[in-house]
């Protein structure tokens, strides 16, 4: 039975490129709060000879992980978890309302925590197992009207490394992935990046995290 990967935040840009080199070589699982780009991103991934499926899901909900993962788990042998599912709202700090602070928390770090710990006793009972979370290089220092987006993503950056010693030894391996922006639909509504020209696309990012997944702690696309 070919293992299969689990990539939130799968119904679009980075997660769904993820999905596109990944399932050339494992089952792919999508998790999304959307039931439609879920569907429309299960179409495009269906020429593989792997299996693609979906499931909806509020990564910021913690009883939907739990439950959710859980019935993937009994269905699946997962050997990755992809933790891709992320927004940012790009303003000065005292531009941010309560719910974009919120927002970006939950998502974020929330987002991130909660599947993290839901895959944990699944892959500690099998005795393999890979979780990478998608950080971006918000986690490696401050930007201008980045604020809340950067704490959020030095938060994830924080945990990762910390689970990278407390698995140790354990089969179960964590990655922390840094990359710049990128040309995705996250900055249609937004003019903080004014010539996306200069962003990679999702494709070459997701090749370049493909081609280096081997249990390394840390994958720098950009710096």
């Amino acid at each position: 039975m070919n293992k299969t990967v689990i990539i939130t935040g799968g119904g679009s840009g980075l997660g769904l490129a993820l999905a596109n080199h990944y399932s050339t070589n494992f089952n792919v699982c999508l998790i999304g709060r959307t039931e439609s780009k879920l569907q429309q991103a299960i179409e495009t991934l269906s020429q593989t000879e792997n299996r693609v499926s979906y499931h909806v899901c509020d990564v910021a909900d913690y009883e939907q992980v739990q439950s959710v993962l859980h019935t993937i788990f009994e269905k699946e042998t997962v050997h990755l978890l992809i933790n891709n599912a992320g927004t940012g709202i790009f303003e000065p700090l005292h531009l941010l309302s309560k719910d974009d602070i919120e927002q970006m928390i939950h998502t974020n770090v929330y987002g991130t925590i909660y599947p993290s710990k839901a895959v944990f006793p699944h892959f500690n009972k099998q005795g393999f197992g890979k979780v990478m979370n998608i950080i971006s290089t918000a986690g490696l220092r401050g930007k201008v009207n980045e604020s809340v987006y950067c704490a959020t993503k030095f938060a994830v950056r924080g945990f990762t490394e910390s689970l990278v010693k407390e698995w140790e030894g354990t089969g179960i391996f964590p990655t922390a992935v840094y990359m710049g922006g990128m040309d995705t639909p996250f900055w249609d509504e937004t003019d903080h990046i004014k010539d996306r020209s200069r962003l990679k696309s999702p494709e070459t990012v997701a090749k370049m995290i493909f081609d280096q997944d081997d249990n390394r702690p840390e994958i720098f696309i950009d710096r």
